[in-house]
């Protein structure tokens, strides 16, 4: 075969090999330029009536009727929020499944296998709020402050106990980051939910508890338990009369933030990504959205993608610290 033949045979290959390309991306261009074509679905890893859950159901709602498309939330508990995380992490990343949750960084840190990589297999999309974590006590325990939750603490080592709605639950680990920037030691008494660990403060038998402002609320204001501070970098716009735990006397690393966002599969489409921000972005602008999250205590937290992907990363890193400086055992 002459030279010029083989150029002619290696030109033709290459044309139709381009022309290959082109027909294989092109559908996968159209989807996206056309996205959303069918209902999305919102993975939610915990209960049903859990924060997460509730703050999910009223942001996506407004999302589904700014979109024009049904968003089915699904509950799909278990193993601590891994389930149904590694369902989303092992989507088809088209933007029809996206995960709602805030426990990644505490998952990545508490669990020695998880089946999904934290950092590579997510995306980051938009945080829906914080819930301020409140301190506190029942009156019968006698602490007036937090001052003197922390003094009881150091007169006597490892005789404080606090009620968590378990390991690895953001009470537990609230807990263990203000007991850590304290100096002070205590048994965490774990309960297999929020409501048991409060029922069990209120009771007297622990000393002390970290909780979601929402659930000790109405007991606060009934006098069956005494707030110390919110665990938060400001006061909740709910109770602002109660300080945080910086102006409380403590260090900044006192804070441990309790917070709930979206996530997409690793490689989903800049476009869709960008599409699902905005979205979601004018979601939490809307009034009525704006009033319903302000009801569960959820505090405003507008981000970029890239605000949210460093806050989510430098999130991760903080609560690995946390486990090894608490001596907290990898489940």
């Amino acid at each position: 075969m002459s030279m010029g033949s083989i150029l002619r045979v290696i030109g033709h290959a290459a044309i139709a090999t381009a022309s290959f390309l082109i027909g294989f991306s092109w559908p996968s261009a159209a989807l996206t330029q056309d996205w959303p074509t069918r209902n999305i679905t919102v993975v939610v890893p915990l209960g049903a009536g859990s924060a997460t859950d509730v703050m999910t159901r009223v942001v996506m709602d407004q999302v589904g009727k700014q979109l024009g498309r049904t968003i089915i939330v699904e509950n799909r508990p278990g193993a601590g929020g891994t389930i149904g995380a590694n369902m989303v992490a092992k989507a088809v990343p088209d933007g029809y499944t996206i995960l709602a949750y805030g426990a990644l960084p505490i998952a990545h840190a508490l669990y020695s296998k998880i089946p999904y990589d934290t950092l590579r297999d997510f995306l980051p999309l938009i945080p829906f709020g914080q819930q301020p974590l409140v301190v506190v006590a029942a009156p019968s325990k006698g602490y007036k402050s937090l001052g003197d939750l922390i003094a009881a603490g150091k007169a006597k080592p490892g005789a404080l106990n606090y009620s968590s709605a378990g390991i690895g639950s953001a009470s537990h680990f609230a807990a263990e980051r203000l007991l850590a920037s304290a100096g002070v030691t205590a048994q965490n008494i774990a309960f297999k939910g929020a409501a048991e660990a409060v029922t069990d403060i209120v009771a007297g038998r622990a000393d002390f508890s970290i909780q979601p402002l929402t659930t000790t609320l109405a007991l606060i204001g009934d006098g069956q338990l005494v707030a110390f501070a919110v665990s938060a970098s400001k006061r909740a716009t709910m109770m602002p009369e109660v300080p945080t735990t910086i102006e409380a006397g403590l260090p900044a690393d006192s804070v441990y933030p309790f917070w709930s966002g979206l996530f997409l599969p690793a490689n989903t489409p800049r476009d869709i990504v960008n599409v699902l921000h905005r979205e979601v972005t004018t979601a939490l602008q809307t009034p009525t959205v704006q009033a319903q999250l302000a009801k569960l205590g959820a505090e405003p937290m507008p981000m970029t993608l890239d605000e949210f992907a460093k806050y989510f990363s430098d999130d991760v890193e903080a609560n690995l610290k946390l486990v090894k400086a608490a001596n907290i055992p990898r489940q």
